[in-house]
């Protein structure tokens, strides 16, 4: 996946994920493999199932899939969750395992519409699968900060600042009273 930078690391960790990128509309839709979701024509009162969300039996089962992932975190994912829960990076709120479309999402800014995702070694031959789940959560208007075990481990200050710089541009501007 080619898209820009995420922002400057430091030169220990080499960059965020598989190339230190973010993803966006831009790249991840350009560039995600076609979803095939059923007939181009479907019948009138067929029901076609939405990429970006999962059936009505589907529902229910993804939630409680999150709530086992959330008692069963790797290493890593309770590395990054002690340093984004209850605000602990800068103020911003994170809440772990969530759904979003057919999907869970590792940690999720929902008011900035920012999902952090960290790839282990699951991760590593699934590219294909995880451009796909990238551009649903972009339809849907979350931007993806992807990570790796490895960068964490080895430069977890680094990660921490490529989430705040990112969590900052995506804050909304505050209002003046």
């Amino acid at each position: 996946m080619n898209s820009a930078p995420t922002g400057s690391l430091p030169p220990s960790g080499g960059g965020l994920g598989r190339g230190g990128t973010l993803a966006s509309s831009a790249d991840v839709l350009d560039q995600a493999p076609a979803v095939a979701v059923g007939p181009a024509c479907p019948s009138p009162g067929s029901a076609v199932p939405s990429p970006t969300s999962p059936r009505r039996g589907e529902v229910a089962d993804l939630r409680a899939r999150a709530k086992a992932m959330r008692s069963a975190m790797s290493v890593p994912e309770a590395i990054v969750w002690k340093m984004l829960r209850a605000k602990h990076l800068n103020g911003w709120k994170f809440t772990r395992q969530v759904p979003i479309g057919p999907y869970i999402a590792d940690f999720v800014a929902r008011r900035e519409k920012l999902v952090v995702e960290i790839d282990g070694h699951s991760h590593d031959a699934t590219t294909a699968y995880d451009a796909r789940r990238d551009a649903v959560m972009v339809a849907l208007g979350y931007h993806v900060l992807r990570t790796t075990n490895s960068e964490i481990v080895t430069n977890l200050d680094g990660v921490s600042r490529a989430i705040d710089n990112q969590m900052r541009r995506l804050a909304p501007t505050p209002r003046n009273p």
